[in-house]
């Protein structure tokens, strides 16, 4: 592929292609994947759950995600390998990931995050803005993505002939562009994939845990309000504040055990700038204090009659997409307040 760039007086100034390693470690590539997944699928977006996520066999895969669908798939960057050597551990990878059940890919997802208390289901449905009937079960099938500067024509032959077996596997091939001036173009093509296609403890290395000073930042001022005060409530009264990847959950500590009091995510995230409370889910108070149903059900009410929040799932969301009143800050405290108050009341389970 060439391209070219238009100049002032309508010629054409063409990239010089350069061989991406040249200049750039493999790691490059996959911090830009990452980053943006969404093209790698002809038919579906990408939400990376995982990366360099270890195998019962002592293997790495480069990237761990799932589609719109809930399939698993394999993201695997081409390095100085064999064709048969690529597509052999390709295959040994979807071998392994075909056995993850919901629950490991969970696990496997929220080590990613540094956040234990993330449900994956809640976070895949925002992440493709499902519809509220939109059922999906993780893992029913298992997706293979190669991407390489140069796919092979063993690689192509054999990636067509999978498909036609079945096998959803998808070849991304790249090219990497600088112009005179510096300025540094990726252009990419699926040559595999747009034709239609007939329990061992798991590591994942982690996304950047942001601080809370990076936090504040990305607040709007909206935001700035309530979640100073939050922070400072959490400061004055030593509760111990986990930070992920993109917000915050605070917590009481119970004899060396966090309990989730309730999270809080800035614009940024999936989740929108919001609070979401820490009643049902993982890390929260039904999951780890001995508590009954009926004061988590006075809980959510009571969170319920401040009129800010809204279902979310197994919990409820505060969605701050506006400024709140002096009132409705103070009345968020005070349930946070409450919450805190009964964890630090309660058992451990």
């Amino acid at each position: 592929m060439r391209i070219f760039g238009v100049e002032q007086d309508g010629t054409f100034k063409e990239y010089s292609e350069i061989h991406f390693q040249k200049e750039h470690e493999e790691m490059v590539l996959e911090n830009w994947i990452e980053a943006n997944p969404q093209s790698l699928l002809e038919d579906s977006g990408l939400l990376i759950i995982g990366r360099q996520v270890t195998t019962n066999l002592g293997g790495f895969i480069d990237l761990l995600g799932l589609d719109r669908t809930g399939n698993a798939v394999v993201v695997e960057l081409k390095r100085d390998r064999t064709p048969r050597e690529s597509l052999a551990q390709l295959l040994e990878y979807a071998s392994f990931v075909e056995e993850l059940t919901s629950d490991k890919l969970e696990q496997i997802f929220q080590r990613y995050l540094n956040d234990e208390s993330t449900s994956l289901a809640e976070y895949h449905h925002e992440y493709f803005a499902l519809e509220s009937d939109e059922a999906v079960a993780f893992n029913k099938d298992q997706r293979l993505v190669i991407v390489g500067q140069r796919i092979s024509q063993e690689i192509l032959q054999t990636a067509t002939f999978l498909r036609k077996k079945g096998l959803q596997v998808t070849c991304v091939e790249f090219s990497f562009f600088r112009s005179e001036q510096g300025l540094k173009l990726l252009s990419h093509d699926i040559v595999v994939g747009r034709e239609p296609a007939k329990s061992t403890r798991i590591t994942s290395s982690s996304l950047p845990v942001i601080t809370q000073e990076k936090f504040l930042e990305s607040l709007d001022a909206n935001g700035k309000e309530i979640f100073t005060r939050i922070l400072g409530y959490a400061s004055r009264n030593s509760l111990p504040v986990r930070w992920g990847s993109k917000g915050f959950s605070l917590n009481v500590d119970k004899e060396g055990t966090h309990v989730a009091v309730c999270f809080g995510y800035p614009p940024n995230s999936v989740f929108k700038q919001s609070i979401y409370t820490g009643l049902i889910g993982r890390g929260g108070l039904l999951s780890k204090l001995d508590i009954s149903e009926d004061k988590i059900k006075e809980l959510w009410e009571e969170a319920n009659k401040i009129g800010l929040f809204q279902s979310a799932g197994r919990e409820l969301k505060c969605v701050i997409n506006r400024p709140l009143s002096e009132k409705e800050i103070d009345q968020i405290l005070e349930w946070i307040k409450k919450v805190t108050l009964v964890v630090q009341e309660s058992e451990l389970k």
